[in-house]
C-alpha cells in the first residue's frame, strides 16, 4: 500500500514562489501517473498538473500553465510542483495523488487511488 506525503506549503505574498514535494513510500512511482489537485473552501477538488513517471509527459490546467512546473526526482522518488508568480486565487489545500487513470480520466480525482493528506498554500494579496 503506497503512502503519499506532501510538503512545502505555506503562506506567501502574491508574486512569490513555492515548491511542493510529494514523497512516496511503500512503492515507487514507476508505472504510475502522479498528479496534483487543489481544493479551495467550498469548491470541488480541481486538477492542477500531472506527470507520467515513466514517460515524463506532463499536463497542466489552463489556470496554472506557464507558472507551475511539475517534475520528478528519481533519486528521491518524489514529484515536485514548482509554483511561481502565485496569485491569491491559487490559495487552496494541495493534494498529491497517484494511480493509473484511463486517458479520459487523467484529470478526474476519482480515477486516482492513492492520496496524500494535503498541504495548505495561502497567497495573500
Amino acid at each position: 500500500q503506497v503512502q503519499l506525503v506532501e510538503s512545502g506549503g505555506g503562506l506567501v505574498q502574491a508574486g512569490d514562489s513555492l515548491r511542493l514535494s510529494c514523497a512516496a513510500s511503500g512503492r515507487t512511482f514507476s508505472g504510475y501517473i502522479v498528479a496534483w489537485f487543489r481544493q479551495a473552501p467550498g469548491k470541488e477538488r480541481q486538477f492542477v498538473s500531472r506527470i507520467d513517471w515513466s514517460l515524463g509527459s506532463t499536463a497542466y490546467a489552463d489556470s496554472v500553465k506557464g507558472r507551475f512546473t511539475i517534475s520528478r526526482d528519481f533519486a528521491k522518488n518524489t514529484v515536485n510542483l514548482q509554483m511561481n508568480s502565485l496569485k491569491p486565487e491559487d490559495t487552496a489545500v494541495y493534494f498529491c495523488a497517484s494511480g493509473n487513470p484511463p486517458p479520459y480520466g487523467l484529470g478526474s480525482p476519482s480515477r486516482y487511488d492513492a492520496w496524500g493528506q494535503g498541504t495548505q498554500v495561502t497567497v495573500s494579496s
